[in-house]
Order: structure tokens, then sequence, then C-alpha cells
């Protein structure tokens, strides 16, 4: 029987000693230490483009490649950090004109943006940034599985290419390919984990506190959500390094404070960033959050299988299969002392269990309810999997126990064979997979001897890996895209590049805004298409701005975090909109136009209230307008429940608009049918009214219980919108500079009253009117401005709240990092000398 050790080829010192000095290491060749990382970038990156081909997916097919968020926020997001460092973007880091009418900007890019290798979309013609958000995925898999490389070799040592298939491994689990994979900022957690993996080595080696906390900085600057359960991870990495080495009480200590000062200085370096978005998130519109409710036992367990796509928020845990045979045999492995043994394996056991377990759950999620897929943190588990499967082949596991492994996760896939879901590449991962890798295993294993057969066992085991992940990674896609909300969507076209073309055309920024108009290719047209109109979508899309626009007809989802534009002249004249985009007769051409609007600051001179019914979409946009330009008559309800009918009568020749916030269905009026989608339609226009004045409106709808409500129809008067547009762009301001997050307005001489800026008051405007600070007041949700006596001249900037204490806590923390960097710099002279 193999002797058990602990660190065998690097022995701790004994208890009560002090270390001895460290002994220069024997200088390798940079390109060997990189063979590695480089094997399993390799790997990891060439699996899943390779599922790319192998699906036919764009850019190597005709099927779409943007799943959800991603067409509908990460490319539009891309887009738009490409027109910010390019000097082409209404707005700057802090905040964007382009969308929302005016939104923050600093917590999206930390949220949205976060991930280093999203500065791959700066690098690359605008037409092309969706190939590099495309890219971001591989590029950070790749990368995870370099760093995971390095992590294995300083728990301990071994070849380099079985550390790189194993970091590849990681670098392709479950959580990568089936849950994360479209999600750039989330990627960047799997980096995360064995870049703080490294971190807790180096200070259990007493080493390199200012690169440690760099090292902190740099998994939290790329997504503070993820690298949060990073964090997590790497405590209990650094708990189990603690009991297994041995090492005396103040070591120990010395260890802990090491990590816990290294961590906070490095996560205070991100403050800028992770305070604003934390109040940002504090501010931001709530959303209605399902309380976690752990799936059945072997749902969970059948995450766990190789190859394994389960609908829906469910766990996807596993790793290929060639890791899960040898985690499998890391407790047989008597190579390996008893204790290492027993800790790593209790510490993965709990770690999947705090999973199941709603308090720990919570606490993965920083004390939140998940918002969509409740097992977020599935790839720290993948994580540890990997760590003891190394620490198994590089203790040489025997053949017999790794045939047994391999017995019992077949027999696991055969139990679990009838669990909902179970199917796809499961089986073919388990049978083909498993028993490639065990051959390959049981092939260096007998290399030992037989050193010829150890190329081929690398060979197999680079190929099952690759082969197995690919076939993983295609069979989630495939899956996946059966799904309604993941149905594939295009991020370039003809008709995406004319819509482009046709909203620059009648740019007019700043004298007024243009809409880039429906049908939207994505929630976040207005940023993707360089417009500024309301199009909106954001996890931090402050209440205010929801409590602004809801009541003007505007239609929203997500809880009120997406919002789309409509087509209505009076929202248009509140907003300064004089230009929209609209579909042309020709397949994939769209067509513009421009009409008056008045400046972004108007002056209004008294308060105003509408005499249409308080309530009604109509009476709401008259008071934010200052002015009467509707009729909103009674209507009379027919029909059944599922066929309901309208009739109103109106002025002949006014143009008639319809709002019925809660029915889903189809409208039909004047012949024409159009789709309502209960509050994602907002306003809409029926057209113009008929000569009888008589309006007839028919809606299908499977909505239950639920009606247009008692002001459903406006009809507008547009010579008297005309009017009230003229009124208020000959009173309001004569020029108008918006800055990257300020604007500035020049009124005309003797101004009175209010001077209403045309953005939400998201919070973190300060204003001065004639140089002098004054509190901006809310209008109806829209910033304004009491004007003094005599104020000709009013400017307001946007700082995100929590910017500046951030930004002092950071430089504190730089400073105590430069002085720790520079006394290690003159202890190491010293030594020297």
């Amino acid at each position: 029987m193999a002797q058990e050790t602990t660190e065998r080829d690097n022995p701790p010192p004994l208890r009560n000693q002090p270390a001895p000095p460290r002994r220069p290491r024997a200088a390798r060749p940079r390109a060997a230490r990189l063979r590695g990382p480089l094997l399993a970038f390799l790997i990891a990156s060439g699996a899943f483009c390779a599922s790319w081909v192998a699906r036919g997916t764009y850019p190597f097919g005709s099927t779409g490649r943007a799943i959800n968020d991603q067409a509908n926020q990460y490319v539009p997001f891309h887009r738009a950090l490409w027109d910010l460092v390019h000097g082409q973007a209404a707005g700057d880091l802090l905040f964007t004109w382009g969308g929302g009418f005016g939104q923050q900007f600093l917590s999206d890019y930390y949220t949205y943006l976060g991930n280093p290798f999203s500065w791959l979309a700066v690098l690359v013609p605008r037409q092309h940034v969706d190939l590099a958000v495309f890219a971001i995925t591989p590029v950070t898999m790749g990368a995870a599985a370099a760093l995971m490389t390095v992590y294995l070799g300083k728990l301990h040592p071994g070849p380099w290419w079985q550390r790189g298939v194993l970091g590849a491994v990681y670098g392709l689990c479950g959580w990568a390919l089936s849950d994360a994979s479209y999600i750039p900022m989330w990627m960047w957690g799997l980096v995360a984990l064995p870049l703080l993996g490294i971190a807790v080595e180096w200070c259990l080696e007493q080493r390199r506190w200012p690169g440690v906390a760099l090292l902190v900085a740099l998994a939290w600057f790329g997504n503070f959500y993820t690298a949060m359960m990073a964090t997590m991870a790497a405590c209990v990495l650094l708990a189990v390094r603690l009991i297994v080495l041995d090492r005396t009480g103040a070591q120990r200590l010395r260890a802990v404070w090491r990590a816990g000062t290294a961590a906070a200085t490095g996560i205070l370096l991100t403050l800028p960033l992770l305070l604003p978005s934390f109040l940002s998130s504090g501010a931001a519109q709530p959303t209605k959050a399902a309380a976690f409710d752990p799936v059945r036992i072997e749902v969970f367990l059948t995450g766990m299988l190789p190859g394994t796509y389960l609908w829906g928020g469910r766990p996807r845990l596993y790793v290929a299969s060639l890791g899960l045979i040898l985690a499998g045999s890391f407790l047989l492995n008597t190579a390996i002392a008893r204790r290492t043994r027993l800790v790593w394996a209790a510490a993965t056991l709990l770690v999947v269990l705090s999973f199941q377990f709603p308090p720990t759950q919570y606490v993965w999620h920083g004390l939140a309810v998940p918002n969509g897929n409740p097992y977020r943190e599935a790839f720290v588990f993948s994580g540890m999997v990997v760590v003891i499967a190394w620490l198994s082949l590089a203790n040489r596991p025997r053949p017999l126990h790794l045939a047994l492994t391999a017995a019992l996760l077949v027999t696991a896939t055969f139990v679990l064979r009838h669990t909902n879901d179970f199917g796809g590449a499961t089986w073919p991962a388990v049978l083909g997979g498993g028993a490639v890798s065990l051959l390959a295993l049981v092939l260096l294993a007998l290399g030992e001897k037989r050193r010829v057969l150890v190329p081929v066992a690398a060979v197999l085991m680079v190929g099952v890996v690759l082969a197995e992940s690919t076939a993983a990674a295609a069979n989630a896609d495939a899956r996946r895209s059966r799904e309604r909300w993941a149905k594939p969507a295009a991020t370039s076209s003809r008709s995406i590049t004319q819509h482009f073309d046709a909203v620059r055309s009648v740019d007019g920024w700043p004298a007024y805004r243009t809409d880039s108009g429906a049908p939207q290719t994505s929630y976040n047209d207005a940023l993707a298409l360089r417009a500024q109109g309301p199009q909106y979508y954001s996890s931090y899309l402050p209440e205010v701005t929801y409590k602004a626009l809801e009541p003007l007809g505007y239609g929203y989802k997500n809880d009120g975090r997406t919002f789309f534009g409509v087509d209505n002249p009076v929202l248009d004249a509140i907003f300064s909109i004089g230009a929209r985009v609209e579909p042309g007769r020709e397949k994939d051409s769209w067509t513009a136009r421009k009409f008056p609007a008045p400046p972004l600051v108007t002056v209004r001179s008294a308060p105003y209230t509408s005499p249409n019914p308080a309530g009604s979409v109509y009476a709401h946009q008259e008071d934010v307008l200052g002015a009467t330009v509707y009729g909103v008559p009674p209507v009379t309800r027919g029909g059944t429940a599922t066929e309901q009918t309208y009739a109103a009568r109106c002025t002949p020749g006014s143009e008639a608009f319809w709002y019925s916030p809660e029915l889903y269905g189809t409208l039909v009026s004047g012949g024409a049918e159009k789709p309502l989608e209960d509050r994602m339609t907002g306003v809409v226009r029926l057209g113009e009214v008929p000569a009888s004045g008589r309006i007839d409106v028919t809606v299908r709808t499977r909505t239950q219980n639920a009606t247009a409500g008692e002001h459903p129809v406006g009809c507008l008067d547009r010579a008297g919108l005309a009017g009230a547009v003229a009124r208020l762009t000959d009173t309001g301001a004569t020029r108008v500079t918006p800055g990257g997050h300020s604007i500035e307005a020049t009124l005309p001489k003797g101004s009175t009253g209010t001077a209403v800026f045309a953005m939400t008051a998201v919070p973190g405007w300060q204003c001065t009117a004639n140089g002098r600070t004054t509190t901006p007041t809310p209008f109806h949700g829209l910033v304004s401005l009491p004007l003094p006596p005599g104020t000709d001249r009013v400017s307001c900037t946007f700082t995100p709240k929590g910017l500046t204490p951030g930004l002092a806590a950071a430089t504190l923390s730089l400073l105590a990092l430069a002085s720790a960097a520079a006394t290690g710099l003159r202890r190491r002279r010293r030594d020297r000398v």
C-alpha cells in the first residue's frame, strides 16, 4: 500500500519551527510554464466553438446565436460601449442619453460590460460588435480553464498536459455550457474562482500580499455577482487548506489575516463601481422574484450527469466524464492522506448540499431571492470536483478504483434515466465518454512501465474531453432553443443595417430626439441604433422612471424594468422627439420622418390640470404637456368576455388612440388588426376619426375578467397639439447643450415659472440657476427647476449616488496597496544586501 502523505513534494515546516528560507526554484523556460494553460485554453475554447459549427450557428451558419438577454441587453450595451470609446455616444461612462430619456450608465457598465474581454467589442468595426460579444464566451472559458490549470499546479505538482486537460474540464462545466454561455459578465465568475484560488495559495505561502489584493480586485471588477460567489468559494478553499496543511496556529492566523486584509483592500478598490451599483439596485423598479424552491433530489442528482441539459431553472452541476471518474476515485486513493481525502470530500459535499438549503442558498446569492435560475453558483461545485479529480490523478489512482467509479456512474445514470428532462447527450457521454476516459486512465497507469502508452493516453484524454464537451454544448444549445424565451434572435441583418442608417439620417441630437420606432430588434434599440427614444432594458432602471413613464401610456414588461416606445404625438412633444423611423414598403427597408418638437428644456409659467377624466392616460399626458389636446369620450361596452366590443364618438377628423393595459389579444378597428399584449403595448394609434364621428373597436382577448377600463379612447386635436408645441418652443430654451452627464440651457430673457427638462428624475441630478445651486423638484416624474427672477441660464449635472465615497475608499485602498508594495520591495533589497 502506498504511504499516505499530505504534501509529499513540498512538506510544510515542523510545528513551532520557523519556516526555512525559500530556495530559488529551478528556472523553467516561460514556454514550458505556459504549455499547460495554453492546452487548457485551446481545448475549452475549441470545444465551444466546435459546438457552434456542429449546430450551424451564426457565424458558421444561418441559425441565430443571440439568446434572450444576449440580444436584448448584451449586444446593445456592447454597441453602446463601442460608441462611447469611439466618441460617438450621447453620454459618457456615468450617464447615457441613448435610451429611457436619460439614464445612469455606470451601474449598467459594471453589471453588463465588466468582463475585461468585453473590450474586444471596441476593437472591431461597429457592424461586427455582435460577433465580438459571441467571442467573449469561448475566450473567457479558455481563460478560466488556463487559470484553473495554474491553480491545480499550486495544489499539487504534476504533468502539464494532465493539468491542462482537467483545467479544460472545469472551463467546460455544465454551468458554463448550459447556464451562462450567453451571459458575458457572469462568465467572468468562471475566471474569478481559480484566480482567487491562486490568491489563497499566496496567502498560505505568506507571499505577495499586494498581488492577492489585485487578484481580488480583478475578480470583483469583472462582475460583483459571480465574484461574490467565487469569494465565498475561496473562503472554503482557504479553510480546507488550513486544515489539511500541517501549520501552527500562528501560521494559520497570519494566513487568515493576510487573506482578509487583502480581500478587503481589493474589494475597496472596486467601490467606485460597486457602491453606485448597490445604491442603484436599491433605487431600481422592484421585481416580483419568487421564493427559492429546491428541485427534487432526483432532478438535482441528474444535473451532475455529464452532458445533461435540464429545462428551466434547474441545476447544471456536471463536468465531463473524465473529471467525474477521477473525482469518484478520490476517496479510494490511499496515496492521498486520509485527512486530506476526508476534508476535501466533506467540503465538496457541504457546498453542494448548501445549494438545496434555502438559508445558505440566499447567502450564495447575496441574501437576495434569485430572479431567474436559482442555481447560479453551480460553477463553484464543478470547480471543487475538478480539484479533487486532479488530486486523485496527481496521486496515480489504481485502475480498479477507476473502474469501480465508472461502474457507479453508469449505475447512477440507469437509476436516474426516468427523471424529467433526462436525455440528450447523457447516455453517449456516460457510456462513450466514460469508456474512453476509463481506457485513457488505465493506459496512463500502465504507462508508468510502458512509456509508449502515455502519448496514447494523452491523445485519448484530450480527445474525449473535446468531443464530449462539444456534444454537450451542442445539445444544450439545441434543447434550450426549443424554449420560448430562448429562441435565437438575429443581431446582424440587412434590416438592422438599414434601420441604423435610417436613424442616422434624421439624427438631430440635441435639437431633438430620434425614436428608432417599431418593430424593435431588441429591448435596447435606442442604445443599439444610437437613438434617444424611451426604449431601455436594465436591472437598474429606476423606480422613478417607471412612475414617470407608466402613467403616460408607455408599454413595459419585466415588472417595469423594460420600456418600449409608442407612436404618440403628445408623448413626442413632451420628450422632445422630433424624428421617428418606420418600416418601409420594401422588405428590410426603413423610412424616417421628421416633425416639429419643443426643445429639451421648456418653461411652464403655471401649474396645469387637465379637464379630462382624472386617472385616464390622456389626462396624464395633458398634465405634463400643459395643454388640453384630447377629447376623451364615454364608451359603450358590449360583446362577450372573449370578444369585447366598444363604441365611442369623437370629433370627425381628429385622431383616435386606444389604451387597454389589462387586455391581451387582438384589436380590430376600421378594418385593421393590431396586437394587444397587455402592459407591453402602451397607447395604440387607431387612425383618423371618420366623418360619422363613430369609433368601433372589437377586442378578441384571452385575458380573464378584464376589460379596457372606463376611458380607453382618446381623440387628439392635431391643430391644438401644434399650437401647444409652438408655445413650448417659443417660451423654451433658445439653446441646449448636453454634455456626457450634464445639460445646460439658455432661456429667453424674463422667463418665469418652472424649467422642465425632458428627462426622468433619476437619483443623482444636481442643478443650478444662473450659477446658484438649486434643488431640482419633480414635475410628474421629470426633472424641473423653479426659476428665480432674472434667470436666463439653467444647468444640471448627474453624479451617481455613491461615486464620491467610492472614489475616496478606493484612493485609501490604493495608498495601502502602494505602501505595502513599497515596503516589500525595500525588504527584498535589504535581504539581498
